[in-house]
């Protein structure tokens, strides 16, 4: 069974913590495979497994120009971190929003690969970035929370208005 709801800001299940992978296996092949269709078919670089209500430490990445490079992350941590800058970055969960959020230009990060094998990588620029942001949604973390309290609020209930007249929906 196909796996295709994406789920937007304000739903709650975005705000969930991600439990780390135990077992690796054909589940998870088949759900990653979903996961990298879902983000391609809506033009994101980026997906984590709770984006679609699926709480497991699973990001899938292409910054690639012709979507044939896929980076499959599994349990990733930070090993890593230099040079804080700002990034410009919107989210498919929060569509048509953008917000600068402070981000490290080189990371190197720990993870596993979808058959179960630990590697290392050393990521800059748009790829570092592109983990920093689905390895917040792994912890529940979004965009808008970089942002003081009062403009998270004023997001919030603009986006509540349009779900409430279903140009956003979330199941």
């Amino acid at each position: 069974m196909l796996i295709s709801n994406l789920l937007y800001y304000p739903d709650k299940r975005l705000r969930l913590n991600s439990k780390k992978i135990k077992i690796f296996g054909e589940k998870n092949n088949y759900l990653i495979k979903n996961m990298l269709k879902i983000m391609y078919d809506n033009v994101g670089i980026g997906l984590a497994a709770n984006q679609i209500n699926v709480q497991k430490q699973i990001i899938v990445i292409d910054i690639s120009n012709d979507h044939n490079k896929p980076l499959i992350l599994i349990n990733p941590k930070f090993i890593y971190k230099n040079n804080l800058s700002h990034n410009h970055e919107g989210c498919i969960s929060i569509p048509n929003y953008m917000n600068s959020i402070p981000r490290f230009k080189i990371i190197i990060i720990e993870a596993y690969d979808q058959y179960g094998k630990l590697f290392r990588l050393k990521a800059s620029n748009l790829l570092s970035f592109c983990i920093q942001h689905e390895m917040d949604h792994l912890i529940g973390k979004l965009i808008i929370d970089y942002l003081p309290f009062y403009k998270i609020e004023t997001i919030k209930n603009k986006y509540l208005k349009l779900k409430k007249n279903t140009i956003i929906r979330s199941f």
